[in-house]
């Protein structure tokens, strides 16, 4: 009976290694581009666009404007919360749903873009692309002065565009760059905000960090128990000796997600008002620091 029982939980064990083997290799393979399907821009925009949401200042545009990038279990309540920071400080904000026009709204399916099974941030880093190339052409948009602005896997979105377009690669997405970035490059984007990120050896940013002059801001959580934060704070200080301008706030007795009220029943991630207010104002000084307003 021992001995059965000690074979089955060999066999267990042994199990788990494979399935962890798999979901590395998947990983690596990702990292690597291998496995994702690419579109033509103008496919990938025709099947964003639908679910973009807009909201716009009181006034006359245009107006700088603030595209949002929600973290891996798709937009939730921070995602609205911060669309009204934002109107409410005069800029034009767009949320890019990469997960309802993918139907990954299920729960098992976004639980696979968590782990890195499904859309990694060198994929959906042709969500963001796209979605620069379409604000450009919007006419509440002022197109010279964009920022992006991506918590958890949209900000590890984010900083995989940028690193990629520094490495002259498209986004594992797309066939190749949307047109005005091929012409224009990144012109106009003058500033990213970057919520508890993930940038990690599976992420582009680790390895090869930006070349672009985009000022950054990190606010980063002490302890995160999901993003190992100390893998920003080497790219960070990386990027600094390069001369890129970039600020971090490392925010401590809260946690990953600390901006989000709608998480999941067996979370133990907690929403905190508190960080959430000393972030808005982090974040409102930043950008008007970076859109001169």
């Amino acid at each position: 009976m021992i001995a059965r029982v000690r074979n089955w939980v060999l066999l267990g064990a042994l199990a788990a290694l494979i399935a962890a083997g798999l979901i590395g290799c998947n990983v690596l393979s990702r990292y690597h581009g291998f496995g994702a399907s690419e579109m033509r821009p103008e496919a990938l925009s025709a099947r964003l666009k639908p679910a973009y949401r807009s909201f716009t200042p009181q006034g006359n545009g245009p107006w700088p404007t603030a595209l949002l990038f929600s973290g891996c279990d798709g937009p939730k309540d921070n995602m609205d919360r911060w669309a009204k920071e934002l109107t409410d400080e005069g800029y034009a904000v767009l949320v890019v749903d990469s997960h309802g026009p993918r139907d990954y709204d299920d729960a098992q399916l976004w639980r696979l873009v968590c782990i890195g099974q499904l859309l990694p941030g060198p994929e959906r880093a042709g969500d963001v692309a796209v979605a620069i190339e379409d604000a450009r052409a919007m006419p509440f948009v002022d197109p010279e002065r964009i920022v992006l602005i991506g918590a958890s896997h949209g900000g590890w979105s984010v900083l995989d565009m940028l690193s990629l377009h520094g490495q002259d690669k498209p986004p594992h997405n797309l066939t190749r760059w949307p047109e005005t970035i091929q012409e224009n490059g990144l012109e106009g984007i003058v500033g990213m905000v970057l919520l508890y990120p993930y940038c990690g050896v599976a992420s582009q940013v680790y390895s090869h960090g930006w070349q672009e002059d985009v000022p950054g801001l990190f606010l980063l959580v002490e302890d995160d128990s999901i993003v190992n934060e100390d893998s920003c704070i080497e790219v960070i200080e990386r990027m600094k000796e390069a001369g890129r301008p970039v600020e971090a706030h490392l925010f401590k007795g809260t946690t990953h997600g600390f901006d989000q009220e709608e998480k999941n029943a067996f979370s133990t991630l907690e929403f905190s008002p508190e960080a959430t207010r000393e972030a808005a104002e982090l974040m409102r000084q930043f950008l008007r620091k970076v859109t001169k307003r």
